[in-house]
């Protein structure tokens, strides 16, 4: 008999997923922190709710986390600390606050990010790294708080300074999509893209299509920084800094915090932990310098034809690139 409803889909998966044992078993509970049924409908959503495809997604994520110690990977501190402060001044990404619901806003500045400052291994390390805080600590702590299971976060891109230089960032960016999608699916409530150029609504244009209708939903384009459509979901002061330009009748909140920043509260904290958690493991030497090293998922057919899309738009721009204003610094409306 077929599966008629999403309830008995998680249960046909929970009993699969129930015969896993040792590292497995070990590492799954460190995805679900106790949300057993939510974590695995995130695997069946994104596998359309084929439970037999979903069951492989998951057992293929927990070997990828076995293998690559992921559950470590809070106790491995990116050193020096003028190392950690290189890699945030080059990958930008914080987070600003919650929603009204409680979800986590994290903000991430694909336009202005370079990843030019330390090795892959050190952006993905320090990605993986705020994905497993994220889920272990920041979502659990607001899962207790508020009472009920609370499993995704929102995140507000910021397209601000987004060049067809940003094409020779795209294998990077590709390999931490493809982990994403692998081994941390559905954990994106929706995205908000803001203070998006000429060159974001082009390229958009050419991937929507390619996109499943699961994810286009997820997306929105708001007009300029995006701060009036924002606040219906969170506060002002949850609020990522480049979204309250121009602010008035505000004036307490001017002096806004770089969310992107290694001083702030959040990054503070997340270093603080990972630092704690090595010390803590007995360690009798100061941490050496040198990433942590993850294997790197190939990407499927879809991701592939996404990025040559994306290659084959951004070169089609700078070929018509030669009249009026330059297509990096036009701007979109969504």
């Amino acid at each position: 008999m077929g599966i008629v409803s999403e309830e008995e889909a998680i249960d046909e998966l929970q009993k699969l997923i129930n015969q896993v044992e040792g590292p497995l078993k070990k590492t799954f509970e460190r995805v679900h922190q106790g949300y057993l049924r939510e974590n695995l409908s995130r695997f069946l959503k994104a596998r359309d709710w084929n439970v037999s495809k979903a069951h492989t997604m998951l057992l293929d994520c927990l070997r990828w986390r076995v293998d690559s110690e992921i559950d470590s990977i809070l106790s491995k501190p990116i050193v020096p600390s003028e190392l950690y402060r290189d890699v945030r001044d080059s990958q930008l990404i914080g987070m600003s606050g919650y929603t009204r619901e409680g979800l986590p806003v994290f903000a991430i500045g694909v336009g202005l990010s370079t990843f030019d400052k330390a090795s892959v291994h050190y952006y993905v390390q320090s990605h993986i790294q705020i994905n497993e805080y994220r889920d272990r600590v920041l979502l659990s702590s607001m899962s207790k708080k508020n009472g009920r299971p609370i499993t995704t976060c929102v995140k507000v891109l910021d397209m601000t300074g987004l060049k067809l230089s940003a094409l020779s960032q795209i294998k990077l960016v590709t390999i931490i999509s493809t982990i994403d999608d692998l081994n941390y699916p559905e954990k994106t409530n929706t995205y908000y893209v803001v203070n998006a150029p000429y060159i974001f609504s082009a390229c958009w244009k050419v991937v929507k299509p390619l996109l499943h209708e699961r994810t286009t939903k997820k997306v929105h384009v708001l007009s300029g920084s995006g701060k009036d459509e924002l606040l219906k979901i969170m506060d002002y002061t949850s609020l990522p800094h480049f979204c309250r330009r121009g602010s008035s009748g505000s004036s307490h909140h001017t002096q806004s915090v770089d969310c992107f920043s290694v001083d702030h509260p959040f990054h503070q904290q997340l270093y603080s932990y990972v630092k704690h958690h090595y010390e803590t493991q007995g360690q009798g030497e100061p941490a050496k310098q040198g990433s942590f090293h993850v294997g790197f998922p190939e990407p499927g057919a879809d991701g592939v034809q996404i990025v040559k899309t994306i290659e084959s738009e951004m070169h089609n721009l700078e070929n018509r690139n030669g009249l009026g204003k330059p297509v990096d610094d036009r701007t979109v409306s969504p």
